[in-house]
């Protein structure tokens, strides 16, 4: 993992839980569980070129995907 991954990911995971009014905690749980975090350390290489709100996006299919509920 390079050093640029972590606060990506911190980014999104943020950014992810102000979208769906979850908390930091909530929302690393949410994409853990349903599969979001590592699809975001696959596709790094694609994922950081688009905005954050495009990344959120493919976060909340991916994790739908993967039985997530959120809509």
């Amino acid at each position: 993992m390079s050093k640029y991954e972590i606060p990506f990911l911190t980014a999104c995971i943020h950014a992810f839980g102000q979208r769906f009014a979850m908390t930091r905690q909530d929302a690393f749980r949410y994409l853990h569980e349903y599969k979001g975090l590592a699809f975001l350390i696959e596709f790094y290489d694609v994922e950081h070129l688009q905005s954050i709100d495009e990344t959120i996006d493919d976060l909340l299919i991916i994790c739908q995907k993967n039985g997530g509920k959120l809509a």
